[in-house]
């Protein structure tokens, strides 16, 4: 599809995500009975796809992916998600892959990533001229560290508008550092927050990302408060207690989505007041089974959002922030 100017362009990382559901207890080292749910997810994807039920159009997306049955799979979800297709097809490498357990409670036990296809053709499939000027066409640009340096360089250094990034994980969330000044907004978890600036606390972890050059960042913490840094200032966004939480795959990337949505939206919205729309979807897709809820309610949708509650960091005490 071409496209002359896309209202959002990601880079990144889109493949199968195959989650197993423990049922009972979770025994550590031992067989576990319970089932396999394979679909396709990916932090840039999981997030455009928010964006999408959010509304913003058009978008696009540039990632890898290889000639088996998974890339096909990863090419067909991405065409019935309404998003453009921009991303190479290698048909001699292996479909990027993430595999998960999950405890009965629906929380993280063990996870394994299989992506060495970013590694090695994503910073090359960036130098083809058409994807060059796709990348100077957007209006904004979504980047993951599922990107090696190279490739995060490349897009930095050719987006003419925000870029908005998501840390992935600890094991890659350093990677940002190299790109920190160009990226607007940069979304990730208190874990990924501490492997980049070795700190814990929330007040101290924000005003470490702001030395290194993070203009604006989200940090969530489960179901704690969502710490925000915003033009120098702190604030905490308390979310309302969460219904039902079913599959917590894929929550963080709602709630980078729908707060990017928010955010190109309004250009008067602050990051704060953007963050309140990300926890609604956030916790919306808590609900579902899978990486991407397939609707925003629009009742349930506000009622979340109004729900949410923003302070500063100074207003709600360092020990009430888990």
């Amino acid at each position: 599809m071409r496209q002359d100017v896309w209202a959002l362009l990601g880079v990144g990382g889109a493949h199968v995500d195959r989650i197993g559901h423990v049922e009972g207890p979770y025994h550590a080292g031992a067989s576990n009975p319970g089932r396999l749910v394979t679909t396709v997810g990916g932090g840039v994807f999981n997030a455009l796809r928010n964006v999408r039920l959010a509304g913003l159009q058009p978008i696009g997306l540039i990632s890898a992916r290889g000639g088996d049955y998974d890339g096909g799979l990863v090419g067909d979800t991405i065409e019935a998600a309404g998003i453009a297709d921009l991303s190479a097809v290698f048909l001699d490498r292996r479909t990027a892959s993430y595999t998960a357990i999950l405890d009965a409670e629906g929380d993280q036990v063990a996870g394994l990533a299989d992506m060495e296809i970013y590694e090695t053709a994503l910073p090359r499939q960036l130098r083809r001229k058409a994807l060059r000027e796709a990348l100077s066409s957007a209006q904004a640009v979504l980047v993951d560290a599922n990107l090696p340096v190279a490739a995060l360089t490349t897009i930095g250094l050719r987006a003419p508008g925000p870029i908005f990034a998501i840390a992935i994980s600890p094991a890659k969330a350093t990677r940002l550092q190299a790109i920190a000044t160009m990226i607007d907004t940069v979304f990730m978890n208190r874990r990924e927050m501490k492997a980049l600036t070795g700190q814990d606390g929330a007040a101290a972890g924000l005003a470490a990302l702001c030395d290194l050059g993070f203009g604006g960042a989200v940090v969530t913490n489960g179901a704690g408060p969502v710490i925000v840094l915003e033009d120098g200032a702190h604030h905490a966004v308390v979310p309302p207690a969460a219904d039902e939480i079913k599959d917590v795959t894929g929550a963080g990337d709602a709630l980078a989505g729908a707060t990017i949505a928010a955010l190109l939206r309004d250009p008067d919205v602050s990051l704060a007041q953007a963050v309140c729309s990300g926890i609604a979807a956030a916790q919306i897709t808590l609900r579902c089974e899978g990486p991407v809820a397939p609707e925003f309610e629009t009742a349930a949708f506000a009622a979340i959002r109004d729900g949410a509650r923003i302070q500063t960091l100074q207003d709600l005490a360092e020990e009430t922030i888990p």
